[in-house]
């Protein structure tokens, strides 16, 4: 339970930062909520780890031409409560309030739980639901990704070697727009058994789900006819020692259903 030894850098510019992990034996931390637990266990070992807590460009929030820029560095509180979030995309605020407790809340960030692309975490579903975007940069280079090429597969990604999250980008929601993320939280972890993130509006439906498979994913059939019972088609169903494939597939089905329904009653 104890990590192999390892320098500390606490960069206070992005370009710092970006250059220090140029160094393909450097990791960044953010919340520390997933890389310290690997670190404790040995399955990390980095030789460098460069702290982002004190880049402020990184957990800043605005909105620009119709989108919202989230910074890396917002921390799930953050977002939870952030007005600006609440009122203009409730979908990712009501996501951000279901994860964990309250202390992985203040500590863990959104750029961090993204990166580590755990298939059961929380924000996945909603940023699928959301068509979001993330901004990466590395030294000499910066990059836009769409959600569906971002998330490859378990705790995988399409970030580079030296390459971080700097912001997560997500539509400004019109008013008439249905919202709605509803999950069964694994009583330990607070992981999402399943997931499901819906969001309805004028020619638009969006199924995003996690925890089902062994990546979040879009819920194209279900979209077509707003018809939960096809949420587990065209993927593999998760089997554990706490839920089956089938006991999976079943709860993804009923949430699939709370959240369409609530979504459908938010519609304006």
């Amino acid at each position: 339970m104890i990590p192999q030894n390892f320098d500390y850098a606490a960069p206070t510019s992005l370009q710092e930062a970006l250059g220090l992990l140029a160094n393909e034996n450097a990791k960044p931390l953010a919340g520390g909520m997933s890389l310290i637990p690997l670190m404790k266990f040995r399955f990390a070992t980095p030789e460098q780890i460069v702290d982002l807590g004190r880049l402020p460009d990184l957990n800043s929030v605005r909105e620009e031409n119709g989108e919202l820029h989230i910074g890396a560095m917002a921390t799930h509180y953050e977002i939870e409560s952030s007005p600006l979030i609440r009122s203009k995309c409730p979908l990712l605020a009501q996501t951000a309030a279901s994860i964990g407790d309250v202390q992985v809340r203040n500590m863990g960030t959104i750029g961090g739980s993204c990166a580590h692309a755990d298939p059961a975490a929380d924000y996945p579903a909603a940023l699928f639901a959301l068509d979001a975007k993330f901004k990466l940069a590395k030294a000499g280079a910066e990059r836009t990704v769409p959600v569906e090429e971002f998330f490859v597969d378990t705790f995988s990604t399409a970030l580079e070697p030296g390459e971080i999250i700097v912001e997560v980008i997500v539509p400004v929601e019109a008013s008439s727009t249905g919202t709605s993320y509803q999950k069964m939280a694994h009583p330990a972890s607070g992981f999402a058994v399943v997931g499901v993130a819906v969001r309805l509006g004028q020619g638009l439906t969006r199924v995003g789900v996690t925890g089902l498979a062994g990546k979040a994913f879009r819920a194209n059939a279900v979209e077509e006819h707003l018809d939960p019972s096809k949420i587990a088609e065209g993927v593999s169903p998760n089997s554990d020692l706490f839920a089956s494939a089938e006991y999976r597939t079943q709860l993804a089905r009923i949430y699939a259903a709370r959240a369409i329904k609530e979504a459908q009653s938010r519609t304006s």
